[in-house]
């Protein structure tokens, strides 16, 4: 008698058997090495520049101001960058914990024990979310034009940070703006506007306009002429040699140059070797300090900006890709909880970060893992000694690279449509902007969220909302 096989369920014993047949490490290598596979060279190696805009001069400034060690920063973040592009294949940042580090450098007695006891205090309590899942279950709950009015405030402060990089020169040490930056130098506002003049050109406004009617041929006008033959090689050629165009490296690298050149003693000043690693001794008055005044303004922004922003950011850039609310919160606080025990720098994910990356061409996490090898580089090469040249780093540029990136997380609130849900973001913005805290923003934004949604449901009209 004929035995008839269903082909649904030939696929799945064929899926099974091949599953049983390869060896599960080898297949989460392979996975490892597809995720560091470049999609470009030039695009991701200019991605990764993307990201210093944030890194450099909230590093900086607490390396001067608090003696925070740039090698031993450099080492773990280097570290963390390689980590995060073998897990997730997407440009994820590491970036300075922004709360902890604007309290240090606004509170003389916050030192680097407070600074490490915030760090790891914050990291704990994410990965306390993480590993019991309550992670996904705020990323559920959160409503999507809250997220987007807390991207787009992070975006915007991003932005006027830029801005004020750009016009004023800065006293790192202090994290103050002084007088305004002269329009000539190695440091003036013409090589900023300059830089930002030839991004624009290079890259435009981003992919989606890019490739949109803009580069549209004219091929139906005339085609047999020669001249509009002519012109339409000519466009051709502009739009395919413009990504390829390192845009951002070009600016880091000019910017290092100039770095050079405004103090050449620095280099002499290099030292070979890393910089000794110590454990730091926390006393019990830097942990409750470091609770107080860095961990509690530092939580809320680590699970909206740098947990539930991203993955809700990975989602929109890398849908194949997507990220979880989970591995996120896991990875951020493994790495710190690490790190800041040796004096390194608190880290998270950032979504200006992604945002930043992403504009100027990464799209794998060969683009991160590139800037962690850098960064390992400098770090095991030199030491701290790199602070000596990366002070001199002209401020005016870092401030380019930050507007960009500030724009391009902002641009993520586009896809808000309703009026009811612009209220909300827009409200949840404005909150996060005027009182300088996301958490207060978030807390007003699901406020009125849930208002809008009982006015509508005792109105009988369909919510307009939506979850993500």
């Amino acid at each position: 008698m004929a035995t008839t096989v269903n082909p649904a369920e030939a696929d799945l014993e064929s899926l099974a058997s091949d599953t049983h047949a390869k060896p599960p490490m080898r297949s989460l290598l392979g996975r490892a090495c597809d995720n560091l596979v470049f999609r470009s060279v030039w695009s991701e190696l200019n991605g990764a520049m993307g990201d210093l805009g944030t890194y450099i001069p909230i590093v900086l400034s607490l390396a001067l101001s608090r003696h925070l060690d740039l090698g031993t920063t450099l080492i773990f973040t280097g570290i963390y960058n390689v980590v995060t592009g073998l897990i997730y294949g997407v440009p994820m940042p590491v970036q300075p914990m922004k709360a902890i580090a604007a309290t240090a450098l606004s509170d003389p007695s916050f030192a680097i024990p407070e600074i490490m006891a915030a760090g790891i205090l914050s990291a704990a309590f994410v990965l306390f979310l993480g590993v019991t899942r309550l992670m996904q279950l705020v990323y559920w709950i959160v409503p999507l034009p809250v997220v987007r009015g807390i991207q787009l405030a992070q975006g915007l402060n991003f932005a006027m940070a830029a801005v004020k990089y750009i016009r004023y020169e800065q006293d790192l040490a202090k994290g103050k703006s002084m007088g305004h930056r002269p329009w000539t130098g190695l440091d003036g506002l013409v090589l900023a506007i300059a830089a930002i003049c030839f991004i624009l050109l290079v890259n435009g406004a981003g992919e989606s306009q890019g490739q949109g009617g803009d580069t549209q041929l004219t091929e139906s006008q005339e085609d047999g002429h020669d001249r509009v033959r002519q012109e339409n090689k000519v466009r051709t050629f502009i739009r395919r040699a413009g990504p390829a165009i390192p845009s951002a490296v070009i600016v880091f690298v000019l910017g290092v140059a100039f770095a050079v050149a405004r103090h050449p003693a620095a280099v002499r000043e290099l030292r070979a070797g890393p910089s000794r690693m110590l454990v730091v001794h926390i006393s019990r008055e830097a942990w409750k300090q470091g609770f107080l005044k860095g961990a509690v303004p530092q939580i809320p922004l680590s699970v909206l900006n740098s947990v539930v922003a991203v993955c809700k950011l990975t989602r929109d850039l890398f849908p194949e890709k997507a990220a979880s609310a989970t591995s996120v919160s896991v990875t951020m606080g493994a790495m710190n909880l690490v790190g800041c025990w040796f004096g390194a720098m608190p880290c998270c994910h950032g979504a200006g970060g992604l945002a930043g990356q992403y504009k100027f061409g990464g799209r794998s996490g060969g683009c991160v893992a590139a800037l962690g090898a850098l960064k390992l580089a400098l770090g095991l090469g030199l030491g701290g000694s790199m602070l000596r040249v990366l002070v001199q780093f002209p401020v005016g540029l870092l401030g380019v690279l930050l507007l960009f990136a500030g724009v391009e997380l902002a641009i993520a609130a586009r896809d808000i449509s309703s009026k009811a849900e612009a209220f909300v973001m827009l409200l949840c913005t404005a909150v996060s902007l005027v009182g300088s805290s996301a958490a207060l923003g978030f807390l007003c934004g699901m406020i009125a969220h849930g208002l809008l949604m009982l006015r509508a449901c005792i109105m009988g009209v369909r919510p307009s909302g939506r979850l993500i």
